[in-house]
């Protein structure tokens, strides 16, 4: 999910709204150059930790790995996507080599897998993929794509899998995708670490609004939304959530995504804005602390990330998440952080049934030893009456003569 600039015109977002050009956000047009490195602390992040022995995964349009700033860098996986777009062609990797320079930015020594799973906007096979004709195998395979990539990705070796990518891009059918759903449950059980973009419909436009933007006004988004995905969202230079960044409950933490320079697929670099930098930074971070502290799990790195962040007020807010991103302090937690293992925690309550129940036994006040002596006397009497009436019938009845 990327809005990609030239100078200060916003040329096109990439993905999760629609097509459109204008001035850019003011917080762009004043982002200086690499400003991400900074408020990141990556630089002393640097001092613990680069990446090394750390692959990222970085699922999406294809990665130009002969660019100068990826060179010797980038291992090329398979396209799952199809279509027909070639290396070479404008429209093949020039979101994903934004995103991987992205990730080696922050992770220099880290490795990156590419695996193509989505188009690029200018590629003319998303619009026909989006058509959901049933019958043309090319979409089927575009729909597939994702969950095979997650899945190709955790098998690969992969320990980290940046997705900056959202709904409206690849979910053809659904916004809930259950075999996606079934390869990230995969990704997790083998301890790969998931970062995405959280989106960029973060407009508040009234659905009366004649220019309101179908995308917008902060629809959940997949993968970010799956359990156990750590959904980033965007900030600016003054650390508060970028306009377009979507605002739900599923944003973990935030980080840097409004003017991110990163590689182009065309030669040279490029400005950009969106939760898709967003996310790719973020991964790059979870590289250096996996690079810092191999044997952390996925949970170990949401806990981590999530408290070692620049909190907002409160703690929490469903608008940047626990905060933007620290590098620095992420790795230093990292490389005290002890194994996790996974054991019963014994109960040490009182024994009821067995090994104890969660509450306490129902009690009840004692029964009064008069209403039982009432009560008995007069079941006694009930008994004796009812043997009378059956004796009675019982006895012999004179015979007439």
């Amino acid at each position: 999910m990327m809005r990609k600039r030239a100078g200060t015109a916003l040329l096109t977002p990439v993905f999760g709204v629609l097509l459109a050009t204008g001035t850019a956000p003011p917080a762009a047009a004043d982002a200086p150059p690499h400003w991400e490195v900074a408020a990141m602390n990556v630089p002393q992040a640097h001092k613990a930790a680069q990446g090394k022995g750390v692959t990222v995964a970085v699922l999406d349009t294809g990665v130009v790995a002969n660019h100068p700033a990826l060179k010797g860098r980038v291992i090329t996986g398979p396209d799952f996507v199809g279509g027909g777009a070639r290396p070479g062609m404008s429209y093949w990797g020039e979101h994903g080599t934004a995103m991987a320079s992205n990730v080696l930015n922050v992770a220099p020594q880290a490795r990156v897998l590419s695996v193509r799973v989505i188009y690029d906007h200018k590629d003319p096979a998303r619009e026909k993929a989006k058509k959901l004709l049933k019958s043309d195998k090319q979409a089927w395979k575009a729909r597939e794509a994702l969950a095979k990539g997650i899945k190709y990705a955790v098998d690969k070796g992969a320990k980290v899998i940046s997705m900056s990518l959202g709904t409206s891009e690849w979910a053809f059918f659904d916004i809930y995708e259950e075999d996606t759903a079934a390869a990230v449950g995969y990704a997790l059980a083998k301890g790969v670490v998931i970062v995405a973009a959280s989106g960029n419909g973060g407009g508040t436009s009234s659905i009366f609004d004649k220019n309101f933007d179908k995308d917008a006004n902060n629809n959940v988004s997949y993968p970010a939304a799956y359990p156990g995905v750590i959904g980033v969202a965007a900030s600016g230079p003054d650390g508060r959530r970028a306009e377009f960044s979507q605002v739900h409950t599923y944003n973990a933490i935030s980080a840097p995504g409004v003017g991110i320079v990163g590689a182009s697929n065309t030669g040279g670099y490029r400005q950009g804005d969106g939760t898709s930098d967003s996310c790719s930074l973020a991964a790059g971070v979870v590289a250096l602390m996996l690079s810092r502290n191999p044997d952390l799990n996925p949970g170990q790195v949401r806990d981590i990330l999530t408290k070692t962040a620049k909190h907002p007020t409160g703690g929490w807010n469903p608008l940047v998440g626990y905060g933007q991103v620290d590098a620095a302090a992420a790795v230093t937690a990292a490389g005290s952080a002890t194994k996790a293992e996974i054991a019963a925690v014994p109960y040490k309550g009182k024994k009821y049934f067995g090994n104890g129940p969660t509450d306490e036994p129902f009690t009840h006040p004692p029964i009064d030893s008069g209403y039982l002596l009432i009560g008995g006397t007069g079941v006694a009497i009930g008994l004796l009456f009812l043997l009378g009436a059956f004796l009675l019938l019982r006895r012999p009845r004179a015979r007439k003569t």
